[in-house]
C-alpha cells in the first residue's frame, strides 16, 4: 500500500469526489481525520473506513474561522498521535452560476473568494509547523480547470480558483527545505450532485434543456466523457505518495481534455 503507515487530514472530505479522496487514501493503508460542516455525512464516510480496518476521526469544522481549524488541528493531532503527514484541501463552493461580472452580488463574491481562499490557507497555515518540525509532509489542493483559463459568468469561482494555484506554488517555495510537497489537483466537469445542479442552474437562465448543457460540457471535453470522482481521488493519491516525491508547485489536471 503506498500510504502505508501515514496520517491524513481531509477538508471537506465527506461528500462526491472528497468521499472518493477519502476512501481512496484509506484503502492504500492511511488514517484519516475528517473535518468539514456536515457531521452526518463525515460520520457515513469515517464509518466506511473503519470496516476496511483504517482508523478515521470527524470533526465539525468552518474552515473560514481560525479559531474552528485551530481546534480541529488540536483534534486532528490528538486522533493521529501527534503527527501529519498529509493534508488535502477540499472544501470549496461554486457560487454564482451562468452571472456576469457586472450581475454578481459582492457578498456572494466574497463568500466565495473566502471559502475557497482563506478555506484553504488556514488549515494549511496551522497544519505546516509540525510538517516543518517533522520536516516531511504533502499538501494538495483541490484547485480546478477553472482556474486554468477564463470561465465566462462564474467570475468568483473562476478567480478563487486561480488564486489557489498562486497560494500553492507560493507555498511549495516556502516549504520545500523542509522536505514538504505542496502541488494542486485541478479537475474539470466531475460527475456529482454539483454538476446536476450546474446543469439545471445553465439550462434554466439560457432556456435550454438539460440534455443540451450536458451535452455543450461534453462537446468541450477532447475524451468526451465526464471526469468521475475516483479519477480525481487517483490523482490525489499520486501527489500524497513517495511517487510524487520531486514533484511540487504543480498542477495535475484530470478535465478529459477541457483545457487542451
Amino acid at each position: 500500500m503506498k500510504l502505508s503507515g501515514m496520517n491524513a487530514v481531509l477538508t471537506g472530505g465527506a461528500k462526491g469526489m472528497g468521499a472518493a479522496i477519502t476512501e481512496t487514501l484509506a484503502r492504500e493503508g492511511a488514517d484519516v481525520f475528517l473535518a468539514a460542516r456536515d457531521i452526518t455525512a463525515l460520520e457515513e464516510v469515517a464509518d466506511r473506513v473503519r470496516r476496511t480496518g483504517r482508523r478515521a476521526g470527524t470533526c465539525v469544522c468552518d474552515v473560514v474561522e481560525e479559531p474552528s481549524v485551530a481546534e480541529m488541528v488540536r483534534n486532528a493531532n490528538a486522533f493521529l498521535g501527534g503527527r501529519i503527514d498529509i493534508l488535502v484541501n477540499i472544501v470549496g463552493i461554486t457560487g454564482p452560476i451562468e452571472t456576469p461580472v457586472q450581475d454578481i452580488d459582492a457578498a456572494d463574491f466574497s463568500a466565495v473568494i473566502e471559502t475557497n481562499i482563506r478555506g484553504l490557507f488556514l488549515p494549511i497555515k496551522l497544519i505546516v509547523p509540525g510538517m516543518i518540525a517533522q520536516r516531511s509532509g504533502k499538501i494538495v489542493n483541490i484547485a480546478g480547470a477553472a482556474g486554468l483559463r477564463g470561465y465566462k459568468n462564474r467570475a468568483a469561482y473562476s478567480a478563487s480558483k486561480w488564486a489557489i494555484r498562486g497560494l500553492t506554488r507560493t507555498v511549495a517555495l516556502e516549504v520545500g527545505q523542509h522536505n514538504i510537497n505542496c502541488n494542486t489537483v485541478c479537475p474539470g466537469i466531475v460527475r456529482s450532485p454539483r454538476l446536476e445542479k450546474l446543469c439545471h442552474e445553465k439550462a434554466r437562465a439560457r432556456g435550454w434543456s438539460y440534455e443540451q448543457v450536458y451535452e455543450e460540457y461534453l462537446e468541450d471535453m477532447a475524451l468526451r466523457r465526464l471526469t468521475e470522482p475516483q479519477d480525481v481521488a487517483n490523482a490525489v493519491l499520486f501527489l500524497a505518495s513517495a511517487d510524487a516525491r520531486n514533484i511540487t508547485g504543480q498542477e495535475l489536471v484530470v478535465d478529459g481534455g477541457w483545457d487542451v
